[in-house]
C-alpha cells in the first residue's frame, strides 16, 4: 500500500481551488457572488481556498454546493 504524504493532500487541495477559481470564472461569475449563493455573508472561504492560503480548503459540503451552483460535476474539481 502506497503511503500518502502530506505533500500530495496539499497538491490536491490546490488543484481543487484552482480547478473551482477557473471554473467559476468561465461562468462569469465573482468570488461574492458564490459565496452569496452558497449561504457565506463574504468572500473570505472563497478567496482563501481558491489559492489553498494558510491550509484553507474546501470541504465535501462546499465542493457540492459549488459544483450544483456553477452547474457542473462535483468530478470536475479533481482533474489535473
Amino acid at each position: 500500500m502506497q503511503e500518502i504524504v502530506f505533500s500530495d493532500i496539499s497538491d490536491l487541495y490546490k488543484r481543487i481551488g484552482q480547478n473551482v477559481s477557473k471554473i467559476r470564472k468561465a461562468k462569469k461569475i465573482s468570488q461574492l457572488d458564490l459565496a452569496l449563493a452558497m449561504g457565506l455573508k463574504s468572500v473570505g472561504l472563497i478567496s482563501v481556498a481558491e489559492i489553498y492560503h494558510n491550509q484553507k480548503h474546501f470541504n465535501i459540503e462546499h465542493l457540492d454546493k459549488i459544483a450544483t451552483i456553477l452547474e457542473v460535476d462535483i468530478c470536475e474539481f479533481f482533474k489535473p
